[in-house]
């Protein structure tokens, strides 16, 4: 008679749903790893699990809301930070996490990412930039830099505008916690996305990572592995960095760490104020 043996878990399993493995993810990407560091936080903060609601839309990262066990929202293309206002204003007392790309949130979405940090809603927004749109076809992006190829900027040209810094953009539209790290961060990112979910305002992590597939493939960066690697050697952590300092070139220095951590009141508080004085 053979013993039976005990199946072991991820720990982070009791936040994924199992059935909907395995990832939809190409080996290599980053976007697995980001959605581990959001589980982690979730339990490290103890939050309560039926509070949680995490919103995303279109694109790779966009179907991280789909792995989740908590409240999701899987949205139309650029929409996810305005459905995650409305769930916000209509239950402020939900945790509420929008997990979704740099095509998502920063090109279809961008007007929704500026307005939603002017207001300081009280949302943790954390954007996986990989530099293209991943899931499309390996479109550039508002992120993708000057002269690096895609399928839409293939060579000898290359990409002839110029990207936007998400780190100098939440902070100068008004976000009250803006951090940056790559997805080989993993501790440090994971604490900042628990930081940026306990902070009562618009709270922004850029988390910088790798799309081998179609990036990597298209400017010769290598697999996943090396990627990653790459990025971990051009970091350089400057917490407390003023945020217009905060610069982002991939081949030689991306500035890592928390840049804004600051007071300002909350929109979904200031709302309630104003209905109290509307009701007399």
């Amino acid at each position: 008679m053979t013993e039976s043996v005990p199946v072991l878990k991820h720990p982070m399993a009791k936040y994924i749903r199992e059935d909907r493995q395995p990832w939809i993810y190409c080996s290599g990407c980053s976007v697995g790893i980001v959605t581990g560091m959001v589980a982690r936080a979730i339990d490290n903060l103890g939050i309560d699990f039926s509070k949680v609601v995490v919103v995303s839309g279109i694109g790779c990262t966009g179907r991280t809301s789909g792995y989740f066990k908590t409240g999701t929202y899987y949205t139309t293309h650029g929409r996810a930070i305005a459905f995650a206002e409305g769930v916000k204003i209509a239950n402020p007392e939900l945790e509420v996490i929008v997990v979704s790309g740099d095509g998502d949130i920063a090109a279809i979405g961008g007007n929704h990412l500026i307005h939603a940090c002017r207001r300081n809603i009280d949302m943790t927004i954390v954007c996986v930039n990989n530099f293209n749109y991943g899931m499309t076809g390996g479109q550039f992006g508002p992120t993708t830099e000057h002269l690096r190829y895609t399928q839409t900027s293939p060579p000898p040209i290359g990409n002839v505008e110029h990207s936007f810094n998400l780190v100098k953009l939440a902070a100068s539209s008004g976000a009250t916690f803006v951090a940056r790290w790559t997805a080989v961060h993993v501790r440090r990112a994971t604490k900042s996305i628990e930081k940026g979910i306990e902070k009562k305002g618009l709270s922004f992590i850029e988390i910088v990572g790798a799309c081998p597939t179609a990036y990597g493939r298209m400017n010769r960066l290598g697999d996943g592995v090396a990627m990653h690697r790459h990025l971990l050697e051009v970091a350089d952590i400057q917490n407390g960095l003023p945020p217009h300092e905060a610069e982002l070139d991939y081949e030689t220095r991306i500035v890592c760490g928390e840049f804004v951590d600051v007071e300002k009141p909350e929109y979904t508080a200031v709302l309630r104020e104003a209905y109290k004085k509307l009701r007399g």
